[in-house]
C-alpha cells in the first residue's frame, strides 16, 4: 500500500511561546481508516487544518506525494474533502441536490456528467429520496448523510471528517457509522465518540498536548483503560462494563 497523507516532522504554533503541535511524523496509507483522538485542546482540529492547507506550519504534509503548500492548494482540495461537524455550515443551498452538483461542476464536468455523479453517490449512500429534498426541512441525521455525500460527489481521495457523530439520536447515529464503513477512501476521523471511532477505524492517533502520545490498532488502544485515563478520556462506553466485551454493546449505541 502506497502513503496518502504524510506528516514529516510539523510543528505548528499560533503563539510561537506556546505551540500546538510539536514534530508530529506519521503516514496513513491507502485505503486506511484511522481515528484522531485526544482530549479538548490536543492539536486534532489544528491538524486537520494544516492537512488542508488553512494553516502553514513547519515540516512538510503531502497527500498522494504532492506536498500541501499556497501552490499546490487547487489540487490538494481536488483531493481530500472534509465533513465539517455542523453541517449547517456545509449545506449552503437550498436542496441536496443544488449543494452536491455544485462542486462537480466547478471542477469542469459537464451537467450531465455531474448530475451522473450526484445519481451514483445518491445510490450508493441510499439517499435518492433526499435528492430534491429542502436542506432546511430534512433532519440532523439525513443533513450529515447529505453533507457526507455532497463530499463524495466530488470524489476526494481522502476524506476528512471532523465529530461526524455528535448530536445525532441513536438510529440517525447507526445510519452515519454505517455509511463511514462503507467508504473506500482513504479516512481521518476525529472524534471524542471512541464507540463510533472503535465502529469505523482499524487504527487511532492519540494525541496530547500537540504531541503522539499512541499510534496503533484502534482495539489495542481503546482498551487501554490506564493509558486513556492518563490523556484525560475514558473507555468506549462498549468496554467499560465488567466484561470488556465488544459483544456488551448496546443496540443502537
Amino acid at each position: 500500500m502506497e502513503n496518502m497523507v504524510e506528516f514529516r516532522h510539523v510543528s505548528f504554533a499560533y503563539d510561537k511561546r506556546r505551540p500546538v503541535l510539536s514534530d508530529l511524523d506519521f503516514h496513513i496509507e491507502e485505503g486506511e481508516s484511522v481515528g484522531l483522538i485526544g482530549a479538548n485542546g490536543a492539536g486534532k482540529s489544528t491538524v486537520m487544518k494544516l492537512l488542508l492547507g488553512l494553516l502553514q506550519g513547519e515540516g512538510q504534509i503531502l497527500v498522494n506525494r504532492i506536498k500541501v503548500s499556497k501552490a499546490t492548494l487547487g489540487s490538494i482540495r481536488r483531493r481530500v474533502g472534509f465533513v465539517l461537524q455542523n453541517s449547517d455550515n456545509q449545506m449552503f443551498m437550498p436542496t441536496v441536490y443544488e449543494d452536491m452538483i455544485f462542486g462537480p461542476l466547478n471542477y469542469g464536468l459537464s451537467r450531465e456528467e455531474a448530475e451522473a455523479r450526484v445519481d451514483a453517490v445518491l445510490e450508493q449512500l441510499g439517499l435518492q429520496a433526499l435528492k430534491h429534498r429542502h436542506n432546511h426541512k430534512i433532519s440532523g441525521g439525513e443533513k450529515r448523510m447529505a453533507a457526507i455525500a455532497t463530499i463524495l460527489a466530488m470524489e476526494p481521495e481522502v476524506i476528512l471528517m471532523d465529530e461526524p457523530s455528535s448530536a445525532l439520536d441513536p438510529y440517525n447515529r447507526r445510519i452515519v457509522i454505517n455509511a463511514i464503513r462503507s467508504l473506500p477512501q482513504t479516512k481521518l476521523i476525529a472524534s471524542h465518540d471512541l464507540d463510533m471511532i472503535l465502529d469505523t477505524c482499524e487504527r487511532v492517533i492519540l494525541l496530547s498536548g500537540g504531541q503522539i502520545a499512541a499510534d496503533g490498532p484502534a482495539d489495542v488502544i481503546l482498551r487501554d483503560r490506564a493509558l486513556l485515563e492518563a490523556h484525560r478520556m475514558e473507555l468506549p462506553f462498549c468496554l467499560a462494563g465488567p466484561s470488556g466485551d465488544l459483544t456488551s454493546r448496546r443496540a443502537g449505541v
